[in-house]
């Protein structure tokens, strides 16, 4: 150690190098490393989408769900394999160890999966891993002042505004929702078909013969070969209605066709351009308008590319007269404000722990070549965190600040016993060196014995560990830059600044005179030193159940949402208009303290691991409420008044989540904090017993927002084919179920090209009721046959 102390006295100018060389580094890496809200966590889950069809739960467990869940059951590592299946789809949560690598983990299931993938009967398998950092950086809500039609929107949010957007650095993708999209709608009925003799399908691929490019071979003339190509497709609407779908009898007229003369589309149905039914719908401060979700590439830094977002929409703002972008979210502000907090905090600190050291040790020179010691770890540790993957975020800064009063330990260790060989007559030189090489060996014990109480931190497995580990590593970092500064800087800087001129105690470091006399007297009572002891850690004991714990702590925010669930089976329309009423409800109750209210009705199309996500449907709707944070009320009170309301709508269920969970959605425990498993062979007996547990839970006064994973299924209609009938004209069952969707939903002609863009042909008959079922008519040849004599409803 003293060799070491002595070559860095000898020889200052290589240390200031060296220190130099180190800040410097340090200053680049600062720059580098990226800032986030969290460490980046590795949750280790997996989630497995299936999407078949219509076909009801039962059968999706038995047919697809069980097999899948043995396959992932035997994969290495795995934990837990859960399952929710609803009609027509469900959803496989495979949950890994936390040390698992899982992209190893997604190859491995994908592999497993790789039959159910070509499987023709699955319309869609997704596997996607769970990545906490796959929610929006910013959610935006585009309106006009002028413009209404969703489908004007959103032509500009399609093509210029995402367009934009992507080329920025650091944007991965920007999904729509609440968007329409206009189609040609070629409207009949059944009777004008009836009358011509005619079916859908006629109608379709009359639409489809007309409407195409065909290629004619080729031709040759004078050396030179021509491609021929026969054009037929629609250049505009009238074009569609204009073509020959058949042709009806005229006695009249004998210069058609066998006595026929032909039947255009236009004399059976009307032709026009409408807006598709919307996937969902979406408002902000109750007009309408299209949400733009904005996701970042998985390694950008999320401020960076939330503040290029900020420029690129204050420019498209500028460039599009009337048009209004509203942020809903804003990831970059949440995290620059909770990182400016702890940098201040931790600042705070240190020029804390400068006036502590000053009050204690008297000395200007002193105190500022220790205070130097802070400085320099700080940036050095920006070395090894941008080494090690490290990124600026909450953890680590907080680890930056927890070890900020702990930096300057070994240099007031180091200084203190330097004077004291200084004052035992030594040289300036020669007490540096002694000092430093005599406390040497102490430090460095005290600053690993520290180093180990937080590295093995590390190693925990586990949410807690993935967590904390940052922290633990940062501090760990600074500890040993510290340990450098003392035993190498301390020394030098001593030298350079007290070298020149003869130093003389003249204020004495502080003392606590009374401390002997206090500490000679209660060495004489023992046993009052136990009690007292014994009494505290007794008490602390007893106080521990008192105090409660919990894994995340609640934090009051200005921002807050409401999930609701409607009956199954209601309709988009339906459920917009009811939220529509919430929204009204929410705007009276709030007042002015509202800031933005964000409604989006029917499925979203944001990226989330909810286990909940893949069921929304038609009759979900979430309200977000970011109210003004210079207000009266807090949130609490206002969820309070929105829940005494909204529990009186019957049929609907609700839940509010405020968003103090970010971390828990991160860490994948955003789960309610109190889970009742029910368990059993006989789904009925569970469905009776789960209902049983709910009622009990609802008298409880201390619970809120309880759901049981037991839903309702979608209202169903039956139509049972009579095989022997449907024999009789020569049907099968799935000829007369396609036909039957077709009337209902409506036949897909192709696509016609509409000032550059590709517009859907949907052939469609007008709406049937329950009732009226039965009269359909499916075809057979020529012969028409009502349903209700080929199937019991």
């Amino acid at each position: 150690m003293r060799k070491l102390v002595q070559f860095s006295v000898d020889y200052p100018i290589t240390i200031l190098m060296l220190v130099l060389a180190i800040l410097l580094l340090g200053y680049i890496s600062f720059g580098k490393l990226g800032i986030e809200l969290f460490p980046d966590l590795n949750n280790p889950r997996i989630f497995i989408e299936l999407k078949v069809g219509e076909r009801p739960p039962e059968e999706l467990e038995k047919q697809y769900v069980d097999n899948i869940e043995s396959l992932a059951i035997r994969q290495k590592d795995v934990i837990q394999v859960s399952s929710i299946c609803r009609v027509g789809s469900a959803q496989i949560t495979v949950e890994y160890a936390w040390n698992k690598d899982m992209d190893e983990a997604f190859l491995d299931l994908q592999k497993e999966l790789t039959n159910y993938s070509q499987n023709s009967d699955i319309e869609e398998l997704n596997i996607t891993q769970h990545d906490p950092n796959a929610a929006p950086v910013m959610v935006v809500g585009l309106t006009h002042l002028s413009i209404d039609n969703m489908d004007e929107l959103r032509k500009t949010a399609e093509n210029y505004i995402r367009n934009e957007l992507i080329r920025l650095e650091g944007i991965a993708d920007v999904k729509l929702s609440g968007q329409e999209e206009s189609e040609v709608i070629i409207n009949t009925d059944n009777y004008l078909l009836e009358a011509f003799n005619l079916t859908m399908d006629d109608i379709t691929r009359q639409i489809q013969n007309f409407n195409r490019n065909v290629s004619g071979g080729s031709i040759e003339e004078m050396g030179v070969r021509y491609v021929i190509k026969g054009i037929s497709v629609f250049e505009d609407i009238d074009d569609i209605g204009n073509i020959v779908v058949g042709f009806r009898q005229n006695e009249i007229n004998e210069n058609s066709s066998a006595g026929k003369v032909p039947v255009f589309l236009k004399d059976i149905a009307k032709v026009e351009f409408r807006n598709k039914d919307p996937l969902n719908i979406v408002r902000i401060n109750q007009k309408r308008c299209i949400g733009l979700s904005i996701y970042k590439e998985p390694k950008f830094n999320t401020v960076k590319a939330v503040s290029g977002l900020q420029e690129a929409l204050a420019g498209m703002k500028k460039a599009l007269p009337g048009y209004e972008f509203t942020i809903v979210q804003n990831q970059g502000n949440f995290i620059t404000s909770a990182i400016n907090e702890v940098k201040e905090t931790a600042l705070f600190g240190i020029l804390f722990a400068i006036f502590v050291i000053f009050v204690f040790l008297r000395r200007i020179g002193t105190t500022a070549i220790v205070s130097i010691a802070i400085p320099v770890s700080i940036i050095a540790t920006f070395n090894l965190m941008y080494f090690n993957g490290l990124t600026l975020n909450i953890m680590t800064l907080g680890g930056l600040a927890l070890g900020a009063g702990m930096l300057v330990d070994n240099a007031i260790v180091v200084m203190e016993n330097i004077f004291r060989n200084l004052e035992a007559g030594m040289s300036v030189k020669d007490a540096a060196i002694q000092g430093t090489a005599e406390v040497g060996g102490a430090i460095t014990a005290s600053t690993f014995t520290t180093i180990v109480v937080f590295l093995p931190i590390v190693y925990l497995h586990g949410a807690s560990g993935e967590l904390f580990k940052d922290e633990a590593w940062t501090v760990a970092f600074s500890l040993l830059s510290s340990l450098f500064v003392a035993i190498l800087v301390i020394p030098v800087l001593f030298t350079r600044f007290f070298g020149k001129r003869q130093i003389q105690k003249k204020t004495k470091s502080v003392h606590f005179n009374w401390y002997p006399l206090f500490l000679s007297r209660l060495l004489t009572k023992k046993w009052l030193i136990v009690v007292s002891a014994v009494a505290m850690v007794g008490t602390a004991v007893i106080l521990v159940p008192v105090v409660g714990s919990e894994y995340i702590p609640k934090t009051e925010t200005y921002e807050f949402s409401i999930e609701l669930k409607l009956p199954e089976g209601t309709t988009l329309e339906r459920t917009s208009q009811t939220v529509q009423k919430i929204e009204n409800i929410i705007v009276t109750l709030i007042g002015d303290e509202l800031e933005t209210m964000y409604s989006q009705v029917g499925p979203t199309t944001d990226i989330s691991e909810d286990e909940e996500s893949v069921f929304e449907d038609e009759n979900t709707a979430s309200i977000k409420i970011i109210l003004k944070k210079e207000r009266q009320e807090s949130s609490g009170s206002f969820i309070a008044a929105i829940s005494n309301i909204l529990k009186d709508i019957p049929g609907m269920e609700v839940r509010f989540i405020q968003s103090e969970s970010a971390l828990q959605q991160t860490l994948g425990t955003e789960e309610a904090p109190f889970v009742v498993e029910v368990k059993g062979k006989e789904f009925d007996q569970i469905e009776n017993l789960t209902n049983q547990v709910k009622e009990k839970m609802l008298d409880m006064e201390d619970l809120y927002n309880i759901k049981t994973s037991i839903e309702e299924g979608t209202p169903e209609v039956e139509v049972i084919i009579d095989r022997q009938q449907a024999g009789t004209f020569d049907l099968s069952a799935n000829e007369i179920i396609s036909q039957l969707k077709d009337q209902l939903m409506g036949a897909n002609a192709g696509e016609f090209e509409s000032k550059g863009e590709m517009k859907d042909i949907a052939v469609k008959l007008p709406e049937t009721s329950i009732y009226q079922l039965e009269d359909i008519q499916i075809k057979s040849g020529n012969k028409s046959i009502r349903l209700g004599d080929l199937a019991r409803i």
